[in-house]
């Protein structure tokens, strides 16, 4: 199991206030008081005049400033409407997986029909199981090329005994004609019939050890008791599929 980790990460941008100060504005207010003395002297009366229209001035000058330290303030806002909207996506993504899951029949009840084959014996050892299998269905298609037959189903592999170190085993495939100038250890027979269970591995040869795992734990589980002989028939063709595609029903006679 693969698990994502999703990170959010928020930037907060403080804001600072400005301050500004007024006494350097009111300090240059009596200046405007020996410019009245510079003009003639027999005026006094003239210099409150000016004095009093100075004053509002510096008092207009504050204003703007005081009105521009808001402005800063307001930049926040759009910082922390934004946060939310990286949070919409992830919903989204955790949809996609769900298509991707499947589910074959395990232990599906069914009946086998004889079919006419072509087929060679042989022996494998385990380490080299996949390897012999593939050889035989090569000697078997090879027969059948060179004779213009084609198949009429898929390959099959019936297991007809193990032990720890290997197995027997016959190759089969379906014919509709019997084919001529049969190789050592090849025959015309059938394939195998009856009821069993059906069992359906993906993934390469060597990973079906799994399989038959899970299976022996659905027989005892049911308490059913299978017969010594098993049957894999192979969907995909094993001599042109890659080994970890390989999709393979394995049937299952019961006694």
């Amino acid at each position: 199991m693969i698990r994502f980790r999703r990170l959010a990460l928020a930037a907060l941008i403080p804001a600072a206030a400005l301050s500004l100060g007024l006494p350097e504005v009111l300090a240059q207010a009596p200046s405007p008081a020996p410019a009245a003395s510079a003009s003639p002297s027999p005026a006094p009366s003239a210099s409150p005049s000016p004095a009093a229209s100075a004053s509002p001035a510096p008092a207009a000058a504050p204003s703007p400033a005081a009105s521009a330290s808001p402005a800063p303030a307001t930049t926040p806002s759009p910082a922390a409407s934004a946060s939310p909207s990286p949070a919409t996506p992830p919903p989204a993504a955790a949809t996609t997986p769900a298509p991707v899951q499947t589910a074959d029949p395990f232990g599906l009840e069914t009946t086998l029909e004889a079919r006419k084959v072509v087929m060679v014996k042989g022996t494998a050892n385990w380490d080299s199981a996949f390897d012999t299998l593939i050889d035989a269905f090569k000697a078997l298609n090879t027969l059948l090329d060179k004779q213009g037959i084609k198949p009429a189903g898929n390959a099959m592999i019936v297991y007809t005994s193990t032990d720890d170190t290997g197995f027997t085993f016959l190759a089969e495939i379906p014919v509709e004609q019997d084919p001529k100038n049969l190789a050592k250890d090849m025959s015309i027979g059938k394939s195998p019939e009856g009821k069993v269970l059906k069992f359906v591995h993906r993934g390469s040869y060597d990973n079906m050890d799994n399989t038959y795992e899970a299976i022996t734990n659905h027989l005892d589980d049911k308490r059913l008791e299978a017969k010594d002989t098993f049957i894999e028939e192979y969907l995909t063709d094993p001599l042109k599929t890659a080994e970890d595609k390989l999709v393979i029903n394995v049937f299952v006679p019961l006694k």
